[in-house]
């Protein structure tokens, strides 16, 4: 029997034991594509709600109770003022979110959502994105 014959008999016998394990590595391999790609996405848009809520608690902190810091010379914020400052900011940003202030500080919460891409094909269309910043008056 030559070498050629026994190489070709060989090959007759390859059971195709090898295809599902090259789909199983292409389908791990899309599914970290999918982390790296949609984790990243989740990531920056974590920053960027955080950067809104921290710029709208610094808006609401600025809105002081001038007729307390006036008269006794105490830094102090208006509450009302500094959630309606707040409130506005996120509104001119598009975002929705909470906000909280009393006499010390403000606090701005925003909730976001992030589009999933490549893990939309396993069933994860969103995440939703949470970041909250806290702001007080300087003084």
């Amino acid at each position: 029997m030559s070498r050629i014959t026994r190489i070709i008999r060989r090959m007759g016998h390859d059971r195709g034991s090898a295809t599902p394990w090259g789909l199983g590595l292409v389908v791990i391999g899309l599914l970290a594509a999918g982390l790296v790609f949609d984790g990243g996405a989740a990531m920056a848009t974590k920053v960027d709600a955080w950067n809104i809520a921290q710029q709208a608690a610094r808006r609401g902190a600025d809105q002081l109770d001038l007729v307390l810091l006036r008269t006794t010379g105490t830094v102090q914020l208006d509450p009302p003022a500094a959630e309606a400052a707040a409130h506005q900011w996120l509104a001119q940003a598009g975002v929705d979110g909470t906000v909280v202030a009393t006499p010390a500080q403000v606090t701005v919460t925003v909730t976001t959502s992030s589009t999933a891409v490549l893990l939309a094909a396993v069933g994860v269309n969103t995440y939703t994105i949470t970041a909250t910043a806290t702001a007080e008056p300087a003084a």
